[in-house]
């Protein structure tokens, strides 16, 4: 009888773990889609480009070396081929709880599982730095960022290492449920370094540092992406739980794609709010990220916030939203999209929020995991970007920028019949 009972919770949680690393890869369909729509017309098939190799590298590089250096284990996914179903069981039958102990599922699992969000890392920084970077630099830059950068800090927090041997971040109270600083502020801090590096989009700031407005391309498309990324988060933090197969898990889970979706509700009206006292109308872009932003917010601790407390966290991360990216603007910090913003600071105040609700988390703690993540992150990417310009370069020349990356960077339009002949 218990061998079937451990038999019906491997397989049970396996497979949650799986959709939810499907809804999870669903949102690089949502990133592309947002990123296309916010881009001008003759830069699209460039990011559209941007955001599928960037997923496969992700993959490729997380199964090289990335989940190693984040969990330990053999390179290439070398220990995790098959299932010894004799010693799991007897692993099983000698562990506290019973059923209702930790969760239980396949190696394999766990991998996807982790490498869809390395690849939501990566796309963080691709629509920040679009429409004037160097599609080879983009990828080149990917490739450390997925294999190296991400898993170091991933080690030091899921992973239980210790940052440089120094101190554990788990022993100061810092807690990180599905990813506000590890995953997303991780991403911005990448970004930011990229587009330090890389400067602002020509004719974005004018001589007297006015700043002015470039629309995207196709608002349709940006709200489709928005709304693919919505649906995508109950698997980043519903799949974060880790376990569905007993009563209490369960019950866990329903809560945490609860306070998802609401947190996502109380970002967008909040950035819609905001927006409509500063600028008198209703901002179609803000509200976009205003969601976006309830989400990010939220991943950190979507766990033990009531509702109504988690669509208060979203409705402060929408407000920040807004504020941001004006800020980023008056610093001549040039971000197409709004990553910055909405994976970086909102990924802080994310972390920030979960004492508020978790007893079991400390502020001291968050911020210190909060630093940790953003110095090594920002410098090592800031290290790597300066490195990549000095080899191969990191922005297409100004015309180019000018005619489009689409045509220079990757020999086709998105939009042919509408281009001018």
């Amino acid at each position: 009888m218990q061998d079937q009972i451990f038999h019906l919770q491997y397989a049970m949680d396996t497979f949650y773990f799986l959709v939810c690393g499907a809804l999870v890869m669903w949102m690089a369909a949502g990133f592309s889609m947002l990123e296309a729509g916010l881009v001008r017309a003759k830069n699209t098939t460039e990011i559209l480009t941007k955001n599928v190799a960037l997923f496969a590298i992700s993959c490729i590089m997380y199964l090289v070396c990335g989940y190693s250096v984040m969990y330990g284990g053999e390179w290439f996914l070398t220990g995790i081929q098959s299932v010894d179903v004799d010693s799991t069981l007897s692993d099983f039958a000698g562990r506290e709880g019973g059923f209702e102990g930790g969760s239980i599922y396949s190696g394999a699992s766990d991998f996807f599982f982790q490498v869809v969000f390395v690849a939501t890392a990566m796309s963080i920084v691709s629509g920040a730095v679009a429409e004037r970077m160097k599609l080879w630099a983009f990828l080149a830059f990917a490739v450390v960022m997925t294999g190296f950068i991400y898993p170091m800090e991933g080690n030091w927090t899921w992973g239980g290492g210790s940052v440089f041997g120094m101190f554990s971040l788990g022993d100061l109270g810092f807690t990180d449920f599905a990813g506000s600083g590890i995953v997303h502020m991780a991403g911005a801090s990448a970004a930011l370094a990229g587009v330090l590096v890389l400067g602002a989009r020509k004719g974005k700031y004018g001589p007297n540092g006015e700043v002015r407005a470039i629309p995207g391309a196709n608002l349709p498309l940006a709200t489709l992406g928005t709304l693919i990324l919505w649906m995508g988060w109950f698997g980043f933090n519903g799949g974060s739980v880790l376990k569905l197969g007993d009563i209490a898990s369960a019950n866990s889970v329903a809560m945490v794609f609860l306070n998802t979706n609401t947190a996502a509700a109380g970002g967008a009206i909040g950035a819609l709010i905001l927006a409509r006292i500063l600028f008198g109308k209703a901002d179609l872009t803000m509200l976009l990220n205003g969601a976006l932003a309830g989400l990010v917010a939220i991943t950190a601790g979507p766990d033990t916030p009531s509702a109504l407390g988690a669509t208060l966290i979203g409705l402060v991360g929408g407000m920040i939203v807004v504020v941001s990216i004006l800020t980023l603007d008056k610093l001549k910090i040039d971000d197409p999209v709004g990553a910055i913003s909405v994976h970086g600071v909102v990924g802080l105040w994310g972390l920030l929020a979960v004492p508020l609700t978790n007893d079991g988390t400390t502020f001291g703690g968050q911020i210190a995991g909060a630093l940790t993540i953003f110095v090594w992150v920002f410098v090592t990417s800031l290290v790597v970007w300066l490195i990549i310009k000095a080899i191969m370069g990191v922005r297409v020349s100004e015309e180019d920028e000018y005619e489009g990356v689409d045509l220079s960077e990757c020999g086709m339009e998105a939009y042919p019949e509408f281009s001018k002949k």
